[in-house]
């Protein structure tokens, strides 16, 4: 859920196609990604503090705009994440082990804070952290891929997991413990492997079509007009494929779905709950045909499909907004939507603890409505005020310290920054990045510079 993404300042709206990749370490942010992160942040938020059904028993319209699709789009985020954190381009042996262990790091850090959490009340949300970490050890071998073997992987999960998945459930154990916590892990590591990566409510193993869907957006130039234009009509197609495709099948499936129900655990107004409301991470296996419904967090693949194609349109459309706001009027606009979401997404690690643990404890005692609203307003104050005092939430700052230091441990000497002027080597001379350093270097001449 953190970002070390690339920030363009505000009278730059892109930077030259021939800007070679930035170095691992040397990072900006790009306010459209954060903000992006940012309204993923206010989707989860609405999902959870908000009733999902009206008094007829229909979704409601946060559930029916943010379920499945929020969670999924921090997920294509996460990997654009990593992208930014490996340079954006390949990584290659050189580099293998700094980078190997930074991403370990950083995945032991989110979990152990994940973990914490667990211990919050189950019943208000899964808390989605220790998934994401083993999310980011999954992509550890997929960033020294080439990006078009990393669409790849992505395209044969997408088809592929939620097949394998439908034939493994019904060897496998169900979920017992909605939040995993440390002792629940160290005393069932078996079972608790078995529910991050294939049975539990975000599925690992199901859940990397997001990440390599985002390591592949994340190695693009995200500063081009065209790229912007590119992710927003890829993501429309994909998304308006999966509503397609799922409403001509709806029928066809129902008239298995409903004959093979009692073969399966669920009874009639559950069946009904899961098709319009969604699952808890997986499909009923009752009939092959549950592979052809699109609802949230069912792990099918037009799920799959159907959620990261929201999460790229959506990319996209920050990205151009960011772009074409030529008129001061349009240009004010955005940036007044933008910077507040921005300064949220920033922090999301920090904002979504605070997030889980307001929801279980005992200040929790708004209405849906209201409770929304103190969040909404909470989150976005909270992002503007540490943007504009300390640059970095905290949990952030622990993570980004964690993981400077696990490189900096293990890079050779001889391969790190140099930090002082040399003669005759100006053109090399590092810049620190805009949070005094903590970013990592920058060299003159690249995209981040210019």
């Amino acid at each position: 859920m953190t970002d070390q993404a690339l920030k363009p300042r505000a009278d730059q709206a892109a930077a030259p196609s021939k800007a070679p990749p930035d170095p691992p370490g040397g990072r900006r942010r790009i306010l459209a990604v954060d903000a992006t992160r940012g309204a993923a942040l206010l989707g989860m938020i609405a999902v959870h503090s908000l009733n999902d059904t009206d008094a007829l028993g229909q979704p409601t319209w946060s559930a029916t705009i943010f379920s499945g699709r929020a969670a999924a789009a921090f997920a294509v985020l996460t990997g654009v994440t990593i992208a930014f954190l490996t340079g954006r381009r390949r990584v290659r042996a050189s580099a293998a082990l700094p980078t190997m262990t930074t991403l370990l790091v950083r995945a032991l850090a989110i979990a152990a804070i994940g973990l914490a959490l667990g211990y919050t009340d189950a019943a208000t949300a899964t808390v989605i952290l220790p998934y994401y970490a083993v999310m980011l050890l999954l992509t550890i071998p997929l960033v020294f891929l080439p990006t078009w073997l990393v669409a790849l992987t992505g395209i044969a999960v997408a088809g592929g997991m939620p097949v394998l998945t439908h034939i493994l459930l019904p060897r496998l154990a169900e979920p017992t413990h909605p939040n995993l916590t440390f002792g629940w892990l160290f005393t069932h590591p078996l079972p608790s492997l078995v529910e991050l990566s294939i049975t539990g409510m975000y599925p690992a193993l199901t859940w990397m079509a997001y990440l390599c869907a985002g390591l592949v957006i994340g190695r693009l130039n995200l500063a081009r007009l065209r790229t912007a234009i590119a992710l927003l009509a890829t993501g429309t197609a994909f998304a308006v494929a999966a509503a397609v495709t799922a409403s001509h099948l709806s029928l066809l499936a129902l008239e298995h779905i409903w004959p093979a129900q009692y073969a399966s655990t669920l009874d009639e107004y559950e069946t009904l709950d899961l098709i319009n409301l969604g699952g808890d991470g997986t499909a009923p296996t009752s009939t092959w045909w549950w592979l052809a419904i699109d609802s949230p967090h069912t792990g099918t693949p037009l799920d799959l499909l159907g959620t990261t194609g929201t999460a790229i349109a959506f990319l996209g459309m920050m990205l151009l907004a960011a772009r074409i706001a030529r008129p001061v009027a349009l240009r004010w606009l955005v940036t007044a939507v933008q910077t507040p979401l921005g300064a949220a997404g920033s922090m999301t690690l920090t904002l979504y603890v605070l997030h889980t643990v307001f929801m279980s404890s005992s200040y929790d005692n708004y209405t849906p409505t209201t409770g929304f609203i103190v969040q909404l307003c909470g989150v976005l104050l909270l992002g503007l005020g540490v943007r504009a005092t300390i640059g970095k939430g905290p949990l952030e700052a622990l993570v980004t310290a964690l993981t400077t230091a696990s490189r900096r441990w293990t890079t050779p000497a001889a391969r790190r920054p140099q930090r002082a002027r040399t003669p005759g080597n100006v053109a090399n001379m590092p810049l620190t990045g805009p949070s005094g350093g903590e970013h990592g270097t920058i060299p003159v001449g690249s995209e981040a510079s210019r």
